[in-house]
């Protein structure tokens, strides 16, 4: 389920210093923007309508700084789409430059607090498909939920945890972006990613 944004309600999901970009941006080209309900395989997407307007959604229960990061990233895709159309990849250097521009007039004190800030302006360098796949960036912005999930980086190696599969495992040791565990069942390894939640083995 989705709902077409109305511009009074982008208030309550944006830091108030980036209210007036953000609307700038999305009536600069009409673009449709939708509120979705949480979806875990992501937070926003892009696509173009069969009549040819651009659309943008963004998950509802993102806190107002992950909100901002998200909408960003997918209007870069719509204004990327409208100069080059298929012409180019979708997270190509033209992405990249247009998300780390638009970005910047955000980049302040005055709307992200100061730990964001530090790793967002590294993400910037380069950014990723997705902020979620920059775990520092991820973790900073989870500080900021409203209802914090537990992650493997919370609990001790050894301790016993389920997946969100259901499927019981074991905390090992961490490698170089991932922890690695052992399911209980099986004996087998499997890497997780460190925000990936969990619930702790009763």
């Amino acid at each position: 389920m989705s709902k077409q944004y109305k511009k009074k309600e982008l208030k309550k999901y944006l830091p108030e210093q980036s209210l007036f970009q953000i609307k700038k941006w999305i009536q600069e080209f009409g673009i449709m923007v939708k509120i979705t309900k949480p979806r875990k395989s992501k937070l926003g997407d892009f696509r173009i309508l069969k009549n040819g307007r651009c659309q943008i959604s963004v998950n509802e229960n993102l806190n107002r700084y992950a909100f901002l990061i998200t909408i960003t990233h997918e209007l870069a895709h719509a204004f990327v789409w409208k100069r080059y159309k298929t012409r180019v990849m979708p997270h190509g250097k033209e992405w990249k430059s247009t998300f780390k521009d638009m970005m910047l007039n955000f980049l302040s004190p005055e709307i992200f607090p100061d730990d964001i800030l530090k790793v967002l302006s590294k993400h910037l360098l380069n950014p990723k498909a997705s902020s979620m796949s920059d775990i520092a960036l991820a973790k900073a912005l989870s500080n900021y939920d409203k209802d914090k999930k537990r992650t493997i980086a919370d609990i001790m190696d050894g301790e016993t945890f389920k997946a969100q599969n259901g499927r019981t495992f074991v905390k090992l040791v961490k490698m170089r972006k991932r922890y690695k565990c052992r399911e209980i069942e099986t004996e087998k390894i499997y890497l997780f990613n460190p925000l990936a939640e969990i619930e702790l083995s009763s």
